[in-house]
């Protein structure tokens, strides 16, 4: 059997890329996947679209990922968003800036995206094995020697580039298969967790589904500690659901639950929407106030149903102690400043997230004090690589993690070659 330079193990984007970069540079690689179709995840990512990174310059990148960002500095150093930029135009994939500084292909279509990798990783004269599952990686004392498959062939490589992603959307393929190999290399684990995924809550009104489906437009979401302080906020858009909340802004929420309740300890954690990001309580009071004035025998409810969502008027009403028929000439004082502090801080428990398989992204992975930055080799085994959603980086969703994967692979990639260029020289 052929003994190559470099296997990598994993066809998705940090796979791929980690084939190109290290293909480019002279190296021998074969590519192995369990599945029958490189590319899956990527192929579904940005609603089938594929958000093929973002523009934004590299210190406002680092802070869009909140899972250990900036342990990404070397790597951009090697491959930044602007090389995927430039990476893929070179391919002949034209990309346009969305909201956001989000980038997509003009095409609209991921298959667009999936195609050019894999024919760009085809015209390199990679080896590719598809439908070939990898039972483990080999080492002898100090270094990766190869890997053997579940057919029992065993396969010898200088070096191994594992990309096997998390565990989060299982059907793409990613199910975790990476981390045993790293804990046989001697590597831990950080504790694995959903993040992106959507927020579970068992208030009354959630449960009643008197809310479910309900959409909020440019809104401000709040999770609060214990002591009321606000551990971290996203303006945007969200969705109540049957189980709790989704859509963007309730995703970015979703990783400071589980760190507020591992924190103090504590099972339910306060959230909090606020309807009207863009006004003072105060200059909201002036604002709605006005309009009752000006319809003073009307019923509140039909003055502001036009303002606020009608189908959440009901609730903030009931939770202010005010009814829906007062009219301005009648409206008591209290009950009507604290509707108005509900349209600015609506708080409500939520207890959870949905599980790690409904995740967009995996928390935790390979520890990353145990990875060289530079390179992204293993500190432990000489010619053993990670990149991907198996390393302990995890951002928001808007072409962060798919850049952090590209970015990594390409690192992988180019230094594992570079290794097999020294060794030939040395």
């Amino acid at each position: 059997m052929k003994t190559y330079d470099v296997i990598v193990i994993g066809g998705g984007p940090s796979g791929l890329m980690a084939c190109i970069a290290a293909a480019e540079r002279k190296a021998s690689v074969l590519l192995i996947d369990k599945g029958n179709k490189l590319g899956r995840k990527l192929g579904i990512s940005g609603g089938g679209r594929c958000n093929v990174t973002n523009v934004k310059e590299t210190e406002e990148l680092i802070a869009h990922i909140p899972g250990n960002g900036r342990f990404l500095y070397s790597a951009f150093q090697h491959f930044n968003n602007r090389d995927i930029i430039a990476f893929f135009e070179k391919l002949g994939i034209a990309l346009k800036e969305e909201d956001n500084g989000r980038m997509f292909p003009v095409s609209d279509k991921a298959k667009t995206v999936v195609d050019a990798l894999v024919g760009k990783v085809q015209s390199l004269g990679v080896d590719i094995l598809v439908n070939q599952p990898v039972r483990e990686v080999l080492y002898n004392e100090h270094s990766v020697t190869g890997v053997r498959l579940e057919s029992g062939k065993t396969i010898d490589a200088k070096n191994v580039i594992i990309a096997t992603g998390g565990k989060s959307v299982p059907h793409t393929g990613s199910t975790g298969d990476g981390y045993p190999w790293a804990e046989a290399a001697g590597h831990t684990i950080t504790e694995l967790y959903p993040t992106e995924v959507p927020i579970t809550s068992q208030e009354k009104w959630i449960q009643s589904k008197e809310l479910q489906g309900l959409s909020l437009r440019n809104v401000e979401l709040s999770v609060l500690n214990p002591k009321g302080k606000t551990v971290i906020k996203h303006y945007g858009d969200m969705i109540f659901t049957h189980f709790g909340i989704s859509g963007p802004i309730a995703l970015r929420c979703s990783q400071f639950i589980r760190q507020v309740q591992k924190k103090f300890d504590v099972r339910e954690v306060t959230m909090s929407i606020d309807l009207f990001p863009g006004y003072s309580a105060a200059s909201l009071q002036d604002e709605l106030y006005n309009k009752l004035k000006q319809e003073p025998k009307k019923a509140l409810k039909n003055v502001l149903k036009g303002i606020i969502p009608e189908r959440m008027l009901p609730l903030l009403l009931s939770r202010a102690q005010l009814r829906e028929d007062v009219t301005f000439d009648h409206l008591p004082k209290e009950p009507w400043m604290r509707f108005i502090e509900e349209l600015k801080n609506f708080t409500f428990k939520v207890n959870g997230t949905r599980s790690l398989e409904e995740a967009f992204v995996t928390g935790g992975g390979v520890n990353l004090k145990e990875i060289s930055p530079k390179t992204m080799e293993s500190k432990l085994k000489s010619g053993l690589f990670f990149c991907g959603e198996i390393l302990d980086i995890h951002g928001y969703t808007g072409g962060y993690n798919i850049t952090a994967a590209f970015s990594t692979g390409y690192t992988a990639g180019k230094h594992a070659a570079e290794r097999v260029q020294e060794q030939v020289e040395g």
